[in-house]
């Protein structure tokens, strides 16, 4: 993409308003706008992390035999009597009356539509087990909506469902989850840690948040220091489940005699098995041999409009932002600093096109903009590969490779650019 079809309206201001580094930086790098309190427009630059992320998610649940399905934002009120959620849900949820006085409302998640569609299709436990899941906005009406999409009102989420025979089946389930949701994390450049916490509205009596650690985090989660000290990514589910760690709510109420550490946090996921008490409350019965049976379920969230600023907050400087290269929005920014140069003008087209052969996704900087605007946008908006097209080139046909995480650069010759990042593994 050019920079001059690419809309990235960045900003030199502080925004008044924006409390925490991510808020800022996202609002100056021109990733998001907000439209109203806890609501956010997401903007090319934004958009186009948030789908990296997407994929990502996608790629991991389809590989593993989940089912991509996609629900409406609003529900109708009754499946929500059903399970006696409605009234007991509180004031985050939106409630809404159609022209016909028919209740409905803004999904702020989606247990009781699952069971519904269960119900609907699944028979026998022949039919099981069986996993969904889908991304869509939610919306919850925040007391105080705060630290931009850190805690929005409308937010998009990745919810997946699971249905089991029995107990055994269901904590299989929830354990490969688990793993999964490691392997997520690990795999978007982020050291989560998982604590037990509440099952609160959701149900259930086993129940995971994944938190990062954050100075600057709403939460706080009382850990093992093993966590800190070790990769717990090798151990089986069943020692990490093991290991006490909790949220702070659970960890109070659970009057731990074990001296663990205080940290501050920010929750991107969280997993539930809540076992019968959805199928129950719909009636929802399978045939299993001879007899009746309710179907095992769990759910599974992240948080997906959250990572973007989690990542931020974790890996920013002074100049802006430095994104990992697995949700960079870019892989490499290319940038022409001697603009209306006929000879570099040609040069930056000609590497831009053998960039995109090699798929490298490449943002090129072809504005008639100063050397400083330049430098300052890209440091900002925090692509790790800056290619730098100048008087070195004029002079010595070198371009410079900077890199956004240490900001070091190095001279390389036009002529082996693409060998250069191949070594680089760019």
């Amino acid at each position: 993409m050019k920079y001059s079809n690419f809309f990235i309206p960045t900003f030199r201001e502080t925004p008044s308003d924006a409390k925490i580094k991510s808020h800022v930086l996202m609002i100056r790098s021109g990733m998001i706008k907000q439209e109203t309190s806890g609501i956010y427009s997401w903007l090319p630059l934004g958009f186009k992390v948030l789908k990296k992320i997407i994929k990502i998610i996608e790629d991991m649940h389809e590989s593993h035999g989940i089912n991509q399905i996609l629900m409406p934002t609003i529900q109708s009120s009754d499946i929500w009597k059903i399970s006696d959620r409605y009234d007991t849900y509180g004031k985050e949820m939106l409630r809404i009356v159609d022209r016909n006085n028919k209740e409905l409302l803004y999904g702020p998640t989606n247990e009781e539509m699952i069971t519904a569609i269960g119900k609907h299709f699944i028979k026998s436990n022949k039919n099981l087990p069986r996993y969904f899941f889908h991304i869509q906005s939610k919306f919850r009406d925040e007391i105080r909506p705060r630290f931009g999409v850190m805690r929005a009102r409308e937010f998009l989420m990745k919810d997946a469902y699971s249905f089991d025979k029995d107990e055994k089946s269901g904590e299989l389930t929830y354990e490969n989850f688990f793993r999964l949701y490691l392997s997520i994390f690990e795999k978007l450049g982020l050291k989560i840690i998982p604590v037990r916490a509440p099952s609160g509205e959701i149900g259930g009596n086993l129940s995971h948040e994944f938190h990062l650690l954050l100075e600057t985090g709403e939460s706080k989660i009382f850990i093992d220091d093993i966590f800190l000290k070790s990769n717990f990514n090798d151990l089986k589910i069943s020692e990490i489940k093991a290991i006490n760690s909790f949220t702070d709510e659970l960890y109070e109420s659970l009057n731990i005699s074990q001296s663990l550490i205080e940290r501050k946090s920010t929750e991107l996921g969280h997993i539930f098995l809540f076992g019968t008490k959805y199928s129950k409350s719909f009636d929802f019965k399978i045939d299993y041999d001879s007899d009746k049976i309710f179907p095992y379920m769990g759910s599974y969230g992240i948080g997906i409009s959250r990572i973007p600023a989690a990542i931020i907050e974790g890996s920013n400087d002074d100049n802006g932002i430095i994104w990992p290269k697995e949700v960079s929005p870019f892989d490499i920014v290319l940038i022409n600093l001697i603009s209306k140069n006929e000879n570099t003008e040609s040069f930056c087209e000609d590497l831009y096109a053998e960039l995109k052969t090699n798929n490298y996704d490449v943002l090129l900087d072809d504005r008639s903009e100063r050397p400083g605007i330049k430098f300052s946008d890209a440091d900002l908006i925090g692509i790790p590969i800056q290619i730098i097209v100048g008087k070195n080139f004029i002079d010595n046909k070198d371009v410079g490779i900077k890199t956004r995480k240490d900001s070091k650069e190095l001279t390389v010759s036009s002529d082996n650019i693409i060998e250069f990042l191949k070594q680089m593994k760019v």
